[in-house]
């Protein structure tokens, strides 16, 4: 009897081209789409992206569930997810090399001040601005997973002075790295653009707020490409209006797509993106999928299983 699969979450759309690919690459599985019938379709494992409430009550048997994207925050939060159900996160499948350009884009702009020389360019005014120093613009990264670490190193690798923060103990080549809550208010101190690429979980929930923004180094920047539930947007708004904190480049928010009313729109010294800094590339994450479906149904460990004590 073949393997089943069932893919379901976001829209139609989303739902029906991942089952289309999986069944093109996995030929020797049964793929089927669950679009919010009644009644899910029994099957061995869930390929999911925002599922609907309700789907798991809806669906037993499953072996695991695999989400489609390397934050698991709401399938942490859903009600009827089994507590012996294996979730398994995307491991980087592509992200990790587009987040660490993103953010290094967002690093240049800010510290060679591309910002002022488009407003220059605005007034029609040939200006040169002095040189930087990179010791100028030290760099903490808060979260230190396979995406983290790439961003942490490829920032470094650019000749920026890098630390990082994660909960427990790290080693990344030529990062220092700090730890847990004794750690964090030195890693803070050291840092002027601080770049979020932290798992949510309860504990990191609103963890940029007035406290964490002040005790940066002065004149700093923020990067958030993890989940907008990790800012508190009125302070980090108000440490922007204050001088402290000179911009932000945000690429995740509270309410998607950001309604039109929020000030991030209109904020002169914020700039936004619509979650855009990774995306799911098709080819490594229906490998990665595969392989650890044929992996579990041999009976052997696979990577990517989330911790439920941690949330990630």
């Amino acid at each position: 009897m073949k393997v089943k699969i069932m893919v379901a979450g976001g829209t139609a759309d989303y739902t029906e081209e991942w089952r289309a690919r999986f069944a093109q690459a996995c030929p020797d599985m049964q793929v089927i789409a669950w679009h919010g019938e009644a009644d899910p379709p029994a099957a061995d494992y869930a390929v999911v992206w925002q599922p609907p409430e309700g789907f798991f009550a809806a669906s037993p048997g499953l072996k695991a569930v695999f989400n489609l994207g390397a934050g698991v925050d709401r399938l942490m939060t859903m009600p009827d997810l089994p507590a012996s159900l294996p979730v398994v996160r995307v491991e980087d499948a592509g992200m990790g090399s587009q987040m660490a350009e993103y953010v290094l884009h967002g690093l240049i702009h800010a510290s060679r001040q591309f910002d002022r020389y488009a407003e220059n360019q605005a007034r029609g005014q040939w200006l040169k601005l002095p040189a930087i120093s990179y010791e100028a613009w030290p760099v903490g990264v808060m979260g230190l997973g396979a995406i983290g670490k790439q961003v942490a190193e490829t920032l470094a690798r650019a000749g920026y002075p890098v630390a990082g923060w994660s909960r427990s103990p790290k080693t990344v080549t030529g990062v220092r790295t700090f730890h847990a809550d004794t750690g964090f208010r030195d890693f803070l101190a050291r840092t002027r653009v601080l770049v979020n690429v932290l798992p949510l979980t309860p504990s990191t929930e609103n963890i940029i707020n007035q406290s964490t923004l002040q005790a940066l180094l002065p004149d700093a920047y923020v990067i958030n490409v993890a989940r907008g539930h990790h800012v508190v947007d009125e302070d980090l708004l108000s440490a922007i209006d204050a001088g402290h904190v000179q911009g932000a480049l945000l690429d995740v928010f509270r309410t998607e797509p950001l309604p039109a009313d929020h000030p991030y729109w209109t904020h002169p010294r914020v700039r936004i993106t619509p979650h855009i800094s990774a995306i799911t590339r098709y080819e490594e994450t229906l490998e990665q999928i595969i392989d650890k479906i044929h992996s579990l149904e041999q009976g052997l460990p696979i990577s990517g299983v989330v911790a439920r004590n941690q949330g990630y």
